[in-house]
């Protein structure tokens, strides 16, 4: 298997976040090209402002593996990660992080800053962007084209 199988994963998860009324965005956890954990973004559902996809797949992977390291496993994710899920993926030590869509106003791998590569980190995350980027990049803006749509059909019904 390759990052694009594991991207279409993600993108299956983001799927699920969009069916639960919450911002399309998946992500799968993987070892070894084995499946350990999936997550999809459920802040709204939750009403948790850190149940980012991400960190949702890395609670669930932390919890079956009883240890909150994960080191040597590879995160899949359909949006470049904000600075609080960087964090997060570096304590818990994953080697590789893949992500689909960049993000230009809060990506912390190479669009708003170079997180990753912080010099004081005591761990480094190999950063691989754009795959699937196409798809993952349609699915939000698809999903924000709806949502706009949406609130300006509620704002004429109010008027």
């Amino acid at each position: 298997m390759n990052d694009e199988y594991w991207m279409r994963y993600a993108l299956e998860c983001a799927e699920q976040a969009e069916s639960e009324g919450e911002v399309p965005v998946g992500a799968v956890l993987v070892y070894q090209d084995q499946l350990v954990a999936k997550g999809w973004n459920q802040v709204i559902s939750t009403h948790d402002p850190s149940a980012h996809a991400e960190i949702q797949a890395l609670r669930c992977a932390a919890k079956q593996q009883k240890n909150y390291r994960l080191p040597k496993m590879d995160l899949y994710v359909t949006l470049e990660p904000c600075t609080m899920c960087a964090g997060a993926m570096i304590h818990a030590r994953i080697n590789r992080l893949v992500f689909g869509a960049y993000d230009p106003k809060t990506g912390v791998a190479t669009s708003c800053e170079h997180l990753f590569e912080a010099p004081h980190h005591n761990h480094r995350i190999v950063v691989v962007g754009g795959v699937l980027q196409a798809s993952c990049s349609t699915q939000l803006k698809a999903f924000f084209k709806k949502r706009r749509e949406l609130n300006k059909k509620n704002r004429h019904k109010a008027a």
